[in-house]
């Protein structure tokens, strides 16, 4: 059995089980963001993982982190493998927007402990291995877990994410010309709004009061721009409807490992514009337009210029580019080799 622990349940812990599951038994244990809950946690963890020890055969952790550590211990105490998908903020040190590990001190001792000592790393972008970020000016240039822990001796693969192509589609439906659409959890903090990108998403609605942007994922979040929809969390179903009634998706992140509504929205026709940071640039390809620096005039020029072209051309481009580069079984078949469920 495979004891998958996590600190939040997302829609990508569950394709990971969908992918796992036919393959071998999997026990999914959720752990805790709330720092007044770490110590319980910690607890409950230990005899979680102390009951299933008989049947466990190895450990498999979505990002490195608190919950990570006793998963990893228990492996080198009784000889399993235990291996860490890393996703993003464990690969990260950005004190100057509040995101990232590596930004305080017992985080940071947990996640480097973490990736120190597991049995394997497998980040979902090249990025989050090493990077020289630029995009914005503010921070510290060497991110990456190399660059973060230089004495890293763990093997490292990465898997990038996978999409269900047949479901995330082009519907074929009309699109509102000059329609934004971008979709995030928690922005109602401000912090995570920054890193999400939508700091530059309000100052673009500003200036282009005939432009229609929508942000899905917390209805919590408030706009002051009367062009700027806000939506909650969204079924599947809907979700798919949004991104086909919309033309650009804006992916304007200050950091990011390997965004999967980015791909979501891709696949489903919608034309991308990202930030030069993490996988985006990987993902976009030639399919849309990258930001190379966090620059509203830069952002809303290119945008301009970028609407001249052949838009029809870019929308099938970048539902191309997820069917192809990053499908559902490609990312299945690397996961399962990776985890030894497949020869």
């Amino acid at each position: 059995m495979i004891l998958y622990t996590f600190p939040v349940h997302t829609s990508f812990i569950d394709r990971d089980l969908e992918m796992i599951q036919p393959m071998a038994e999997i026990k999914p244990l959720e752990f805790t963001q709330s720092p007044v809950k770490l110590p319980f946690y910690f607890i409950l963890q230990f005899f979680q993982l102390l009951w299933y020890l008989p049947k466990t055969t190895q450990y498999l952790c979505f990002f490195g982190g608190y919950h990570s550590v006793l998963p990893v211990w228990f492996g080198k105490v009784f000889g399993k493998k235990c291996t860490i998908q890393a996703g993003g903020t464990d690969c990260i040190n950005m004190p100057e927007i509040g995101y990232g590990n590596f930004r305080k001190k017992w985080l940071r001792k947990a996640t480097v402990y973490s990736f120190k000592n597991c049995s394997l790393i497998l980040p979902v972008a090249e990025a989050l291995i090493k990077q020289d970020y630029s995009y914005d000016s503010r921070i510290s240039s060497k991110q990456g877990l190399l660059n973060l822990i230089p004495d890293l001796a763990t093997p490292i693969e990465v898997i990038p994410n996978g999409f269900d192509t047949d479901f995330w589609k082009n519907l074929g439906n009309t699109q509102k010309s000059f329609s934004f659409i971008s979709v995030a959890t928690g922005t109602s903090n401000p912090s995570r709004a920054i890193v999400k990108g939508y700091d530059l998403i309000e100052e673009l609605a500003s200036i282009h009061p005939n432009w229609t942007f929508t942000l899905v994922g917390d209805s919590e979040y408030i706009s002051l721009n009367p062009n700027v929809q806000v939506l909650g969390k969204m079924h599947p179903k809907e979700l798919l409807e949004l991104y086909n009634s919309h033309q650009f998706y804006l992916q304007l992140s200050t950091s990011e490992g390997f965004p999967n509504a980015l791909g979501e929205a891709m696949s489903s026709g919608c034309i991308p514009i990202g930030s030069a940071v993490g996988a985006i640039p990987e993902i976009v390809g030639n399919s849309g337009l990258i930001l190379k620096e966090k620059n509203l005039d830069l952002l809303e020029s290119a945008i301009q210029d970028f609407a001249k072209l052949d838009l029809n051309h870019f929308s099938e481009a970048a539902s191309k580019r997820i069917q192809q580069l990053f499908n559902f079984e490609k990312r299945k078949k690397a996961l399962l080799k990776a985890l030894d469920l497949v020869s």
